[in-house]
């Protein structure tokens, strides 16, 4: 990344640890340089974007999203983002290991912008960082998310 360029939040939202670390090490091989917030329910999601707009954190360019979550799931939690004011116009992406054609047509009805199988180990989270975030966190993109208007 050049010097002149600033670092992209990406928030990844995800329940399960074996994904959280695979994540993590993959971002560190990723090709483009990016902060990832990892946390794993709606509450911490709503308590940190309060946090981070209360003391003017950078919000996040991309939100990664397991529809499976515990306590409410990704569909619902995505419901919410798409209701917030400082989230309802991120790119957001919808991935599961385990889904239906339903649960697909589903993410994109409450306000997905992509849906991908969850990449199940480090070379797969690898490409899937290498491919995607590039694409989503281009200016333009963020223009043609998704709107609640």
């Amino acid at each position: 990344m050049s010097e002149n360029q600033t670092r992209h939040t990406v928030l990844m939202i995800e329940d399960d640890p074996v994904g959280v670390d695979l994540a993590r090490s993959a971002a560190a091989e990723c090709v483009d340089d990016f902060d990832m917030v990892v946390l794993r329910d709606a509450d911490e999601v709503l308590a940190w974007l309060d946090a981070s707009v209360a003391s003017s954190h950078p919000i996040p360019r991309v939100i990664l999203i397991d529809l499976k979550l515990p306590k409410l799931d990704g569909l619902a939690v995505l419901r919410k983002l798409r209701m917030h004011e400082v989230t309802r116009d991120i790119p957001v992406l919808g991935f599961s290991a385990e889904y239906t054609q339903g649960d697909i047509l589903m993410s994109y009805r409450v306000g997905a912008n992509s849906f991908v199988a969850k990449p199940a180990d480090l070379q797969q989270f690898i490409e899937f960082f290498n491919k995607q975030l590039p694409y989503w966190l281009q200016p333009r993109q963020r223009k043609l998310a998704f709107s609640t208007s």
